[in-house]
């Protein structure tokens, strides 16, 4: 409870100082006075819910960046597996990959132009694009760096290349995998937004550069908002995901109550070592030394 005071509290902080920056046209360094204040772009914001060509921006985004990430998703990881496993996908692929990975994908915007018959098909592979790279890396240094003692224990036992891959490969790398996944959706909405800006024909970055060409800074304003929050919920979807599949990593289980049943003494008990043995307390000298009486069995007839 509370670190989400916390976080209530570091968003709200945040909010007060944007208001009173520009409620008090504040002209230090930065010119305060241009911006708008938080009641205006909460007005807009307001406003644009209300309309049907917001949620249709919406919609098409989304679309894009689900389409574009699970394409990323599903080819990073089948190209990273096999990058990590096979010398020869390796000697193919590698070089190709490894040009083409610096290139920023906003930069393939002319090429997507070119190549895909509309707009749409273009800006679904300009994330898809964005995405793979993140997700493709992380899955070859995750597949790379499992130990080969796994694999060994599955082969001796006779299992295949399909057993190694679903019972070893895809299971012990799926941190990496996770952690490549959450780059990736970050990097697909900068992109998204961006090909939209420059060749996009409805979209939330659409919208929002119409709405700097006429000077509507509020609207850019809630523009930025709706995608920060669409980012937001996203990673958070693809963490969440992430932390539901590996729950079975060391550090992931909760931590369990202390054990207070009979049994749960035993086990202490038995961590603890055996207990101690009574042993008769040494004869002093003078004192009395009881006689044990003689038993029936022991007397002659």
């Amino acid at each position: 409870m509370r670190r989400y005071a916390l976080r209530a509290f570091s968003l709200a902080g945040a909010l007060g100082l944007w208001q009173f920056l520009t409620a008090r046209d504040v002209e230090l360094w930065l010119r305060f006075a241009q911006f708008p204040t938080v009641t205006d772009v909460a007005r807009t914001f307001g406003t644009r819910l209300g309309t049907d060509a917001y949620w249709q921006d919406l919609t098409d985004s989304v679309t894009r960046i689900v389409l574009g990430f699970a394409l990323a998703a599903v080819l990073g990881v089948a190209a990273g597996t096999a990058i990590a496993r096979s010398r020869l996908v390796e000697d193919l692929l590698g070089p190709l990959l490894e040009v083409v990975r610096p290139i920023p994908a906003i930069a393939l915007v002319p090429v997507a132009i070119l190549l895909f018959p509309s707009n749409e098909q273009g800006i679904v592979f300009i994330t898809c694009t964005a995405a793979f790279f993140p997700v493709m890396v992380s899955t070859r240094h995750a597949v790379r760096a499992l130990s080969p003692v796994w694999e060994e224990a599955v082969r001796t036992m006779g299992g295949g290349r399909a057993r190694v891959l679903v019972s070893v490969l895809l299971p012990g790398a799926l941190p990496g995998i996770f952690g490549g996944l959450s780059v990736g959706i970050g990097v697909s909405w900068i992109c998204v937004i961006s090909a939209e800006m420059i060749s996009g024909e409805y979209g939330v970055g659409y919208r929002t550069w119409q709405d700097y060409t006429v000077v509507d800074y509020p609207g850019v304003l809630a523009g930025m908002v709706t995608i920060g929050v669409l980012g937001w919920l996203t990673s958070t979807a693809v963490e969440s995901a992430g932390r539901r599949v590996t729950r079975w990593l060391p550090g992931r289980e909760p931590a369990r109550p202390a054990v207070t049943s009979a049994a749960g003494g035993r086990a202490r008990a038995r961590r603890s070592g055996p207990a101690p043995v009574d042993r008769p307390a040494p004869a002093v000298r003078g004192a009395a030394v009881p006689v044990p009486a003689a038993s029936s069995e022991g007397k002659r007839p």
